[in-house]
């Protein structure tokens, strides 16, 4: 049975995700910080679950050491680690700030989140990843990683830093692949986050992108940089 290992999974892309897998038969290891959202996910992922495909929730914070150490230790007694999203993240204040301004304390908690916990993440998830015969690690990164917007300086820099680490990573550990995943804007708590008062209910929902992104884990494509919208041509 394959297993996928969510961080951020309470909410967003992360649940939208994690449901879908349930309903195709994976097992899970998924995480947040707020107990009871992530207790909420759980009990709908496991009510799709099929096969006998088990859900195990833990909520914490993924910069903290023990954490991650717990997370492993879950997927460990499944065996091994077909799939591993580094979905959480942090914006960072709201709202947001121009990198003259930015407090240094939030841009290092935004890296610590962002660049720091999924790398720390996949260093103590290799050894669970290479007993796979196909594993993937799904780095979510952001078009601010790429684009400079007004005020995005802090989030997007932390995403730039990931989308380097994840090519990195794949050059480095060439039977792993690594795709760091652009989902565009959507309709999320984030999201509305960074635009704090503005109507934002125009932007797609979270499940509208994961067929897209199950492309992405469900095929074959290798180590990069994918835009979920255009991932319906690589087909």
């Amino acid at each position: 049975m394959a297993v996928a290992l969510i961080t951020g999974a309470s909410r967003g892309l992360g649940r939208a995700l994690g449901e879908a897998l349930a309903e195709e038969g994976w097992s899970l290891v998924i995480d947040a910080r707020d107990p009871d959202a992530l207790g909420s996910a759980a009990e709908v992922m496991r009510s799709r679950a099929v096969g006998g495909a088990s859900v195990t929730a833990i909520a914490g914070d993924v910069t903290d050491p023990d954490h991650r150490s717990a997370l492993v230790e879950a997927v460990t007694r499944l065996g091994s680690l077909d799939l591993l999203v580094n979905n959480a993240s942090t914006l960072g204040v709201s709202p947001l700030a121009l990198l003259e301004n930015y407090p240094l304390d939030e841009l290092r908690r935004v890296f610590e989140v962002n660049v720091i916990a999924p790398l720390a993440l996949v260093q103590a998830s290799l050894p669970a990843l290479r007993r796979s015969a196909n594993p993937l690690v799904l780095d979510v990164t952001s078009d601010a990683s790429v684009e400079h917007y007004e005020a995005w300086g802090g989030y997007g820099s932390s995403k730039a830093a990931l989308d380097h680490l994840t090519a990195t990573l794949a050059a480095e550990n060439p039977s792993v692949r690594f795709l760091a995943v652009d989902p565009g804007d959507m309709r999320t708590v984030m999201h509305q986050d960074a635009f704090p008062g503005e109507d934002i209910s125009d932007r797609p929902s979270p499940e509208s992108v994961v067929p897209s992104l199950s492309v992405l884990v469900d095929g074959d494509h290798e180590s990069g940089r994918y835009r979920l919208s255009e991932v319906g041509a690589l087909r």
